[in-house]
């Protein structure tokens, strides 16, 4: 291959990193932006968790002691990662102002990937320890119906496929 292939693979190879790294980061953070871009109010949010937590464990032998502790958890974790989701925008633009520059840098670029590898681990290492710390409240039986049942789409869509 010539140099100049090289740095076109390079450069697409870079690019569906980013593609990729911000759609995985965008499902992740659906759950903060409405459509138009505008954040969700906060408390419509802590309820639709809450109602989530109510419809997993409905039919379980679970205590309302063990749903309250469960949303709580989750609640927690959501809120913990608005965070990231403010900051994926930012790295959105700086990736949309790299890719517009006169010269493409690829060290910047992969800067901006890395950034979004970062915040893709940070946010499944808290969502993930919220699931084990909400796994824990429940006994094996329980466990299993919330996480089947969580995993479901409400609205008609039928379950999530991952």
């Amino acid at each position: 291959m010539t140099t100049l292939s090289l740095k076109t693979l390079s450069i697409k190879t870079a690019m569906a990193a980013l593609v990729a790294g911000s759609l995985a980061m965008t499902a992740g953070g659906t759950a903060f932006a409405r459509a138009d871009g505008a954040g969700m109010d906060p408390a419509k949010f802590q309820q639709r968790i809450e109602k989530r937590v109510d419809k997993a464990l409905d039919g379980t032998t679970a205590t309302a002691d063990q749903k309250k502790k469960i949303t709580e958890i989750l609640q927690a974790a959501f809120g913990d990662m608005k965070g990231l989701h403010d900051k994926r925008t930012e790295v959105r633009k700086a990736l949309q102002e790299a890719m517009s520059a006169p010269t493409i840098d690829p060290a910047k670029i992969e800067q901006i990937r890395a950034e979004q590898v970062k915040m893709l681990d940070d946010s499944s290492k808290r969502f993930t320890k919220a699931l084990i710390d909400a796994g824990n409240v429940l006994n094996a039986e329980q466990r299993q119906a919330f996480f089947k049942k969580w995993n479901e789409r409400g609205r008609g869509h039928g379950p999530h496929k991952g």
